[in-house]
């Protein structure tokens, strides 16, 4: 988690919304690693998680993560859950809870429902204090009520 959240906080830096993701092999080699883009890439697809997935299939020649553990500071929205179980997955590892946008404990909750083409492993509140703060902190920015940290 611990990469995730520099990742998260590269992000912000960056002007994204700030989440971030880590990839792991079934020996906790980091296969990727990313944090949003969408502001950058103008694409809304470009998620942390998206972009750790893509990389890790594109690196490893194939289109299963099966033996892999995806770690976000945030509780993936509904694409990304749904990508999670066309990739296949293993284990999935997040920080703060998104009961607004979230898809796994929230909303939808895709990996739980009947039709899931495949259900992952879940562990949700990992470091979840840190993480929310990060994301509270980001947007009282964004709104104005709070000032950038001195560098």
């Amino acid at each position: 988690m611990e990469l995730a959240l520099q990742q998260a906080h590269m992000a912000a830096t960056r002007g994204e919304v700030p989440v971030g993701a880590v990839l792991l092999d079934a020996q906790g080699t980091v296969l990727a690693q990313a944090g949003n883009r969408v502001e950058e890439l103008q694409d809304p697809s470009a998620h942390a998680e998206m972009l750790v997935m893509r990389a890790a299939v594109h690196q490893r020649q194939g289109r299963r993560l099966a033996d892999c553990t995806l770690v976000v500071s945030l509780e993936p929205c509904p694409m990304c859950a749904a990508a999670m179980a066309h990739f296949r997955v293993g284990r999935l590892v997040f920080g703060a809870y998104d009961p607004k946008g979230g898809a796994v404990e929230h909303g939808p909750r895709l990996p739980y429902r009947a039709e899931a083409l495949h259900r992952a492993e879940i562990i949700g509140g990992v470091r979840e204090r840190e993480a929310g703060e990060l994301l509270k902190s980001f947007f009282r920015i964004l709104r104005g009520e709070e000032s950038l940290p001195p560098a």
